[in-house]
């Protein structure tokens, strides 16, 4: 088999007109430069180069396959190059689980864009606010609010700094009124939802280095984040949700924070997987993506208490 840099010795010494010069490009020795036209000479059964001490010309052997190993070494060269592109590129199957609210209205068009520029990247989306079991359900991340219950998984820390907020539409306030300490909650109907395996009925704020906590009630409860959002825009009540599910609707106005002298409870955004070798090329991009998109929603907290 013919060898990669001897047919390059050969084409430079052409070009050059002179061995010594085409050893030297190629970090050569005469030696070994010499050693290698012999070589390929033997292995083609033709002598390619006629050569003597002062100068150096093609064989019409020479000319003949000059113009092959030419072509030879410009196909290898574009398939290093492709090879090269291919592997910069982001591809194959991104499965993770995310939070309802999140991921649908906050998540989707982020892993839209995120195709868009990765044509080649699948993604495999599963949603849902019980904590995914990553051992058994066919995903290999998942996004999730909170510390991490299970101390054998990893977390990469995405958003550490979001928090819940108060939040209620201005017409249900228009109607009810704005609470103005936490224990007027108790007044308020407020919307439930499930966090962890149970109803998210306690409240926790920090006012000032000094903790406050509510028993809250309503008339509604869900499994579903999302729908607890969704009631809350249509004016129902009073939710507790976190800042990045809830950004938008309030730069939008048609949520409000309320109580924002007082600081909600921590909320951190983390990925969680199984072993870091999950921690593929697709699943880095996304985390990059989300550190910048999350917090350029946290900073828009700045009018409220962080």
């Amino acid at each position: 088999m013919l060898r990669f840099d001897d047919l390059q010795l050969f084409v430079r010494a052409a070009e050059h007109g002179s061995l010594s010069a085409a050893a030297r490009l190629l970090d050569l020795s005469p030696a070994v430069a010499s050693a290698a036209l012999k070589r390929l000479e033997a292995q083609l059964g033709a002598r390619l180069l006629a050569r003597s001490t002062r100068s150096l010309r093609l064989t019409a052997e020479g000319e003949g396959f000059l113009v092959h190993a030419r072509a030879a070494l410009a196909s290898l060269d574009e398939g290093r190059r492709q090879l090269a592109r291919e592997q910069d590129e982001i591809s194959g199957v991104l499965q993770l689980s995310a939070p309802s609210d999140f991921g649908r209205n906050v998540l989707l068009p982020w892993l839209d864009e995120l195709q868009q520029a990765h044509p080649l990247l699948s993604v495999r989306l599963l949603l849902g606010d019980r904590n995914a079991d990553l051992f058994r359900q066919p995903v290999d991340i998942a996004l999730r609010y909170g510390t991490p219950e299970d101390s054998s998984l990893v977390a990469v820390p995405l958003c550490v700094d979001n928090r819940r907020v108060l939040c209620a539409a201005p017409h249900y306030l228009a109607r009810h009124g704005e609470p103005r300490t936490v224990a007027q909650l108790s007044g308020h109907n407020c919307l439930l939802y499930q966090l962890g395996s149970g109803v998210h009925d306690h409240w926790r704020f920090d006012l000032h280095g000094q903790a406050e906590s509510v028993l809250v009630s309503g008339d509604r409860f869900c499994d579903d984040a999302d729908v607890v959002r969704r009631w809350a825009l249509a004016g129902v009540g009073v939710a507790y949700k976190s800042w990045l599910d809830v950004a938008d609707d309030v730069r939008a106005g048609r949520l409000r924070v309320l109580l924002g002298q007082y600081r909600g409870e921590a909320t951190p955004l983390n990925l969680l997987c199984t072993h870091r070798a999950q921690l593929s090329k697709p699943v880095q991009l996304l985390s990059s993506l989300l550190r910048e998109r999350c917090r350029g929603l946290l900073d828009e907290l700045d009018p409220y208490s962080r």
